[in-house]
Parts: C-alpha cells; sequence; structure tokens
C-alpha cells in the first residue's frame, strides 16, 4: 500500500485518540526530506461553551502534524487557521 496512504491513516488514528473530537479530515499531506508534514481539519465541541454548560456547538479547527520516515509523531499543533482552505472557498 502507498506510504502516503498509511500517513493519512495514521494521522486520523492519532487526533481521534489524543483529542475529543468528532471527525478528522486530512487535507493536506506533503514529504520533505525524510519529514511527513499533515494538515488535518477537525471537528470538536466549542471548549468555551462547554465550560459554560450551554449546549455544545462544533467547531471546525485545523491541525498540523509531523511524522519522521519511519511514520512516528514528532509533533502536532492546533493552528490558528489553513490559508489553503480560506482561498480555495472564493
Amino acid at each position: 500500500m502507498s506510504q502516503i496512504i498509511e500517513v493519512k491513516k495514521s494521522v486520523v488514528k492519532f487526533l481521534k485518540e489524543n483529542i475529543a473530537c468528532y471527525d478528522v479530515t486530512v487535507i493536506k499531506i506533503e514529504k520533505i526530506q525524510d519529514i511527513w508534514n499533515s494538515i488535518a481539519e477537525v471537528y470538536e465541541d466549542d471548549s468555551f461553551l462547554k465550560s459554560m454548560n450551554l449546549p455544545p456547538k462544533k467547531v471546525r479547527l485545523f491541525y498540523s502534524v509531523k511524522m519522521d520516515g519511519k511514520l512516528e509523531i514528532t509533533s502536532f499543533e492546533r493552528l490558528n487557521s489553513f490559508e489553503g482552505m480560506d482561498s480555495a472557498s472564493q
């Protein structure tokens, strides 16, 4: 099976296991030398509404996930936005 498919599966599995989310869609994968960089679109409950005990509302967030050549996660972070999504919708 293609390694890029394995990267996608690993990103989805990692995010579903480590953050409270409903849906994960990998929207970008690129390989630079031996490092895999990916961006995932994730839907989570709004943490502010949740903290106020108000009905939950799903919010769209973006995460960056990096893996080494052995497909081990080396870092991940929540992004403030993803510029590629904004330009694609116009």
